[in-house]
């Protein structure tokens, strides 16, 4: 057999493809039916401590002793600003829960089964033991640092710098569920973000106002004459297999634009009623997501990912104020999101959920704000969800307690990023002996579906 050097790269790709990652089992059945994923990154660390606050005396008591001034009360002369009763979760009897006053959109949501939460979930090599944590076994990379733990966190790789992210690798194994369509299935509305990394797809970045593309294209001569002249460019060089795939990126990231900016910057899209009233980037980036999959048709996926973020969530001082507001964009924007799924008949095929870099000190810092922790509570929202529950073990709020690694109140995490992730991608229709393609780790980890989907 006579072979090319670029047709030995070429075997060799598609080697590795098939082999290391399972690619001709994720070619086989494009499917009949369409699901998305949302991402919503809270950068900078939420403190899931006053997210979801015990409510019983006992516990309620401990968690105010502690945080002081950073705790939320449970009773107030001031409306909206008590804890919201969350009532018991179905898995906690007996045990009553509040969520912060400022996600009170969202608590509709959690009435009727729609939202549930994920507790005490973090970066994890491997099930850890706090035995094992105080000998230094078994620890993830640079823990507490904001750049290390949003990259885990993205990564779902906790031993080492991971360089592809969890959705890119889902995106991986959904091209097939696809059926060959272009366009990428996992679109940012927050820049660029290691999460939508594959090994062999990459993320279409799209501002949260549509406008993204070549200038100087349009309509005249001139316009015209350099639309031409960048085709042209784009079909040189296709013997160099650097250059094809730079054409490649560039042309179809072209190609994605011209579909994409005209439904983002659709003032009649339907799901935008929704909205109405609401402002910011954050909102403008749900909004997107929404115009995005009312016109699905039109992208021919049917799988998408898509990852959206709130920023300012590193609360070392004024972390009452600061989280007040920052929940109520997020529980506002969530609310109308899923209001919008609903009015689309797609809130069972649509589901949401947060993360972020990590949670924070139940002991207040210096500033009235807290520290860089660990473990963390996250939300799952849409119509698949089983929600009006905790999933997890709710941590023992006291400082040196059971699950405090440190004095601070920082939370050694019961539940692991990939064991999370597995929930969604086995929801999204990867195979779970594919699963490990996704997430290297979780076959480390006991369980695999959290059960919240």
């Amino acid at each position: 057999m006579n072979m090319t050097r670029r047709d030995l790269m070429r075997a060799a790709m598609l080697a590795a493809s098939a082999s290391g990652f399972g690619w001709m089992k994720a070619l086989a059945a494009p499917a009949s039916d369409y699901k998305a994923l949302v991402c919503v990154f809270l950068n900078g660390g939420n403190d899931g401590n006053n997210l979801i606050v015990p409510l019983n005396t006992d516990e309620y008591t401990a968690y105010a002793t502690v945080r002081g001034g950073l705790a939320l009360p449970k009773t107030s002369d001031t409306p909206n600003a008590a804890l919201l009763s969350m009532g018991a979760p179905k898995s906690q009897p007996g045990r009553e829960f509040g969520l912060h006053p400022a996600l009170s959109a969202l608590l509709p949501m959690w009435q009727q089964g729609k939202l549930a939460v994920q507790c005490n979930v973090g970066s994890l090599v491997a099930p850890l033991t706090m035995a094992e944590y105080k000998a230094n076994r078994n620890r993830p990379y640079s823990l507490f640092s904001h750049s290390d733990q949003q990259a885990q966190w993205q990564t779902a790789e906790s031993e080492e710098v991971g360089r592809t992210g969890w959705g890119g690798r889902l995106a991986d194994a959904a091209l097939g569920l696809n059926g060959g369509v272009t366009i990428p299935s996992l679109i940012s509305l927050s820049g660029s973000t290691l999460f939508g990394v594959g090994r062999r797809t990459s993320p279409l970045v799209s501002p949260a106002s549509g406008n993204f593309g070549l200038s100087g294209t349009g309509t005249s001569a001139s316009a015209k004459a350099r639309t031409e002249g960048i085709a042209a460019l784009l079909g040189m060089d296709r013997n160099n297999i650097l250059a094809a795939a730079a054409n490649n990126a560039l042309g179809t990231a072209l190609n994605s634009a011209a579909i994409i900016s005209p439904i983002i910057n659709n003032g009649a899209a339907g799901v935008a009623t929704h909205f109405t009233g609401l402002t910011g980037n954050f909102n403008a980036q749900l909004l997107a997501v929404a115009k995005l999959i009312e016109a699905r048709a039109a992208l021919g996926l049917s799988r998408q990912i898509f990852f959206v973020q709130l920023g300012g969530f590193d609360t070392h001082s004024n972390q009452i104020s600061a989280q007040e507001g920052l929940f109520a964009q997020l529980g506002n924007s969530l609310a109308a999101f899923y209001k919008a799924m609903e009015g689309l008949g797609l809130a069972n095929q649509v589901t949401a959920f947060t993360s972020s870099d990590f949670s924070r000190t139940l002991r207040p810092a210096s500033g009235a704000g807290s520290d860089h922790a660990w473990g963390n509570h996250h939300m799952v929202l849409g119509g698949a969800v089983k929600g009006g529950d905790f999933y997890g073990a709710f941590p023992t709020l006291a400082l040196k307690g059971p699950d405090d690694i440190d004095g601070a109140g920082r939370w050694l995490p019961t539940t692991s990023i990939d064991q999370y992730a597995a929930t969604f991608a086995r929801w999204f229709g990867v195979a779970d002996s594919e699963l490990t393609t996704v997430l290297p780790y979780l076959s480390r980890f006991n369980q695999t579906h959290m059960g919240f989907l």
